[in-house]
């Protein structure tokens, strides 16, 4: 790439300035690194766009005024830009200037305008964020039709996130089948990384538990029997002797899943009122109006909650109180490390208060599993496996000698379906004892 200034009206002594900055062996601060690259990227544009791009997002992230850092945002968008079409740099700092313009866009009102952006960096590569917002706006057929053709029929090289995400689309686009399809090539494809020790055995465990829950809704009651105990003998393998893989925090797949499986009590998305896309990680992707906008829920559920209280309305009670524990949930694990015993008291109500609904164990059962996965998310094996077993019981009756058979939990057929490699078996399960990396 060329020279882009115009060399009459290059101002030599900023960039003597500029360098003797950048050169010298105080620490700079942030501002000072973006002042410095302006100045040199007129006179070395492929050595100072791509630090002047970066640097804008990172400290347009760190402003507070909407405004101001969608202008450092579209100013990186601008540097990216001018980078060669060849450049190896310019398409992901291209891709992470537009994603930052168009996540702040909403925030901003003008969740229109971010749309855009998002279609922009659709036809950039980056379809994922395109197909968020379109869920958020309950537009769940185009965002899966979005997803169909990127993905292809198999989806063999998206990611687990993406598989999710995927999956949450068909489901609420009224496509059971596919979602099912989808979600049980995900679960397959855990099983095998688990039976090699390259995933830990909890991410395993939240996704059999999500897919029988899947499987409960398509009326497939049977499939989501296996599918709990499949997911009961890992427990029991846990708690016996702990996961096998080494891993740091995988409690956003637990927080995802979780929040996913309280999208049929949350009211229906629309253009006018978007709501969070369920099955996206709230972290990296939910849009920050829908975020914000459920956090400002939380007031009005928690007068709920005291009004059926005081009602007496058990059954409603039951219900809102969940939805309240998923939004207090995704706040606990989004805002960093924070002590268990913050969020644990959620999950003791909500199953002291299934448990007094008469005659209605899978109410139970529910909160009891609801209670388990996020014990095992904090790494509680013993007491997650306990309250699993008792959901299981509750739903399936007593399992014979507490393990299952040696066939995964699956309704495809068995040549369609991977080895178990020994990961659910029909004798004792011992702990593997060598740690590999996190996934």
């Amino acid at each position: 790439m060329g020279n882009s200034g115009n060399s009459g009206k290059i101002d030599h002594d900023a960039v003597l300035r500029a360098r003797v900055l950048l050169l010298g062996s105080g620490r700079l601060s942030l501002w000072q690194e973006v002042t410095a690259y302006r100045v040199l990227a007129e006179v070395s544009p492929r050595a100072y766009l791509p630090k002047l791009a970066h640097a804008l997002v990172v400290q347009g992230y760190r402003l507070r005024d909407p405004e101001s850092a969608l202008a450092l945002f579209r100013e990186a968008a601008a540097a990216a830009r001018r980078l060669d079409a060849g450049d190896p740099k310019r398409a992901e700092l291209l891709r992470n200037a537009l994603s930052a313009c168009a996540r702040h866009l909403p925030a901003a009102g003008r969740r229109d305008e971010g749309r855009a952006v998002y279609e922009e960096l659709a036809s950039e590569g980056a379809y994922g964020p395109l197909a968020t917002v379109l869920a958020e706006e309950g537009r769940h057929a185009e965002a899966a039709a979005l997803y169909d053709r990127h993905l292809g029929s198999g989806g063999e090289d998206a990611s687990d996130w993406t598989l999710i995400e995927w999956a949450a689309a068909l489901d609420a686009a009224g496509r059971g089948e596919r979602a099912l399809e989808v979600f049980a090539g995900l679960v397959a494809d855990e099983r095998s990384r688990a039976a090699a020790d390259r995933s830990p055995l909890a991410a395993l465990v939240w996704q059999l538990h999500h897919y029988a829950g899947m499987l409960v809704a398509a009326g497939r009651e049977d499939g989501a029997a296996d599918a709990r105990r499949e997911a009961l003998v890992l427990l029991d393998r846990l708690a016996a002797g702990g996961e096998p893989v080494s891993w740091s925090n995988i409690q956003a797949t637990w927080v995802t899943l979780f929040a996913l499986s309280g999208r049929p009590d949350e009211p229906a998305a629309t253009p006018d009122a978007p709501l969070p896309a369920l099955g996206c990680y709230a972290g990296h992707g939910w849009s920050l109006d829908t975020r914000a906008a459920w956090s400002a829920s939380v007031p009005a559920l928690e007068r709920r909650v005291a009004d059926l209280s005081a009602a007496g309305d058990l059954p409603g009670l039951v219900a809102v109180h969940r939805r309240l524990t998923v939004r207090r949930a995704v706040a606990w694990e989004t805002s960093g490390r924070r002590a268990e015993e913050e969020l644990l008291p959620e999950f003791d109500e909500g199953v002291a208060l299934a448990r007094r609904l008469p005659g209605t164990p899978s109410a139970a059962a529910r909160a009891l599993a609801d209670r388990a996965m996020f014990l095992l998310a904090v790494k509680r094996y013993e007491e997650a496996r306990r309250d699993f077993a008792e959901a299981v019981e509750l739903l399936d009756g007593p399992a014979s000698g507490g393990r299952v058979s040696e066939e995964p939990a699956s309704d495809a057929p068995a040549s369609d379906m991977p080895e178990s490699h020994g990961l659910v078996s029909g004798g004792p399960v011992s702990p593997i004892s060598h740690p590999t990396s996190p996934k």
